[in-house]
């Protein structure tokens, strides 16, 4: 399947670090080598029809940003955020700010500070502080724990949208068969993803859009490495996540470009 692929490969890239290109794509983007499949790097055209909502997760609106919270896995399921010239400059300053539960989550199902002590995981902004300085309510927000992943330390033009969310990839293990294993921190649970994804859209001058999409493992990566290396179609992330973007994306332009690959 697709998010054992994503797996395997990762495990590929780290054993060997090895810059040269010799196959295409796939040897290109070792994070994500995704299985044959008919017009994989093109856009998909938008077929209107019913939509399934994911009843398990709950959609919250903030000063700043829109989040999908998890309650199972105690992490949001996915973040989405604006970003403009205007959202990205201002006076507010993170050291107004603190780590704090949110009160909108049910104790049962909310992370706690305590969960991430002596954890060796970092709370890692998913809409990040920085991108938020018009208000310092709007970055306030962003440290609410529903706002907050597992990260591992090393990791952390008009108008841009950006979805960042995590993954539980399956792996396969001695025995053939593959399993999704992820650690949990804390009593709580909270579940450590194996990955995270981004997606970019950039909103042109005449209405065009451009898509980048990238998936990284949640695990020390060497700053050399270029962020194209990373670069994955689009196609790959709907699989392994379950969301859908390009669908919402063609109900307001029919000119969409999606950047699978550096030069």
């Amino acid at each position: 399947g697709i998010g054992a692929t994503l797996t395997a490969a990762c495990d590929r890239f780290n054993k060997n670090r090895d810059t040269s290109h010799s196959g295409g794509l796939l040897d290109r983007v070792p994070v994500i080598p995704i299985p044959s499949v008919d017009a994989a790097s093109e856009i998909t055209p938008y077929q209107p029809g019913k939509v399934t909502v994911n009843r398990s997760t709950a959609v919250m609106k903030y000063e700043s940003y829109v989040t999908s919270y998890d309650p199972r896995n105690r992490t949001a399921a996915w973040v989405i955020e604006q970003l403009n010239a205007e959202t990205v400059t201002g006076t507010s300053d993170r050291k107004f700010c603190d780590f704090k539960e949110d009160d909108s989550v049910h104790v049962y199902h909310r992370s706690s500070n305590a969960d991430y002590k002596g954890s060796g995981f970092d709370r890692g902004h998913l809409a990040a502080a920085a991108n938020h300085k018009w208000s310092q309510k709007a970055m306030d927000d962003t440290f609410y724990l529903s706002n907050v992943s597992r990260q591992n330390p090393h990791l952390n033009q008009n108008n841009v949208f950006v979805c960042t969310g995590p993954l539980y990839l399956p792996r396969q293990e001695p025995d053939g068969k593959m399993y999704v294993k992820y650690q949990v921190l804390g009593k709580n649970h909270v579940a450590v993803p194996t990955h995270f994804l981004k997606v970019v859209i950039l909103e042109k001058p005449r209405g065009d859009m451009e898509l980048r999409s990238y998936v990284m493992p949640n695990m020390p990566v060497d700053e050399k490495i270029p962020l194209e290396r990373f670069l994955v179609p689009i196609e790959s992330i709907e699989r392994a996540s379950g969301l859908l973007f390009v669908p919402n994306i063609m109900k307001r332009t029919s000119n969409l470009k999606a950047i699978t690959a550096g030069p």
